[in-house]
């Protein structure tokens, strides 16, 4: 596995609206891309800093994993996102390492990037999510 950058940092938020306006009018940075991604029932802003982005997450469902941390954890920093060539071949090579997955194979993420995620028993307590273009 070659891990290029970081890709962005996951921030779970209540009200998307309220952190956009944070994010741009207290930080100066600019929003970019709002999508809604439907099966991981999420709805996302996105921010460049730099080579890296920030990536907010409003849940669109209580029920849905960004609901269910909020609910547990409150707000804050959800996960850590590493850009890789190849997202299945990373998966397992974490994996045949002894890393537990949350995904054994690739699913489709936000921005149109392959993601897979790892589980944070496996990781010091940090989600990580591995991801790429391909």
């Amino acid at each position: 596995m070659s891990i290029s950058h970081i890709e962005h940092v996951g921030i779970a938020v209540a009200n998307l609206d309220e952190a956009i306006a944070y994010y741009e009018g207290t930080l100066g940075l600019k929003c970019y891309a709002i999508e809604e991604v439907t099966d991981q029932k999420v709805k996302t802003a996105f921010f460049k800093v730099g080579d890296t982005k920030i990536e907010l997450l409003e849940s669109t469902d209580p029920e849905g994993p960004i609901g269910k941390f909020i609910e547990k954890k409150g707000p804050g920093v959800h996960h850590l996102a590493f850009a890789v060539d190849d997202v299945n071949k990373a998966l397992t090579d974490v994996e045949a390492k002894g890393v537990r997955l949350i995904d054994k194979e690739k699913r489709k993420g936000a921005e149109g990037l392959s993601i897979g995620f790892l589980h944070p028993k496996s990781t010091l307590g940090v989600l990580t999510e591995l991801c790429g273009e391909e």
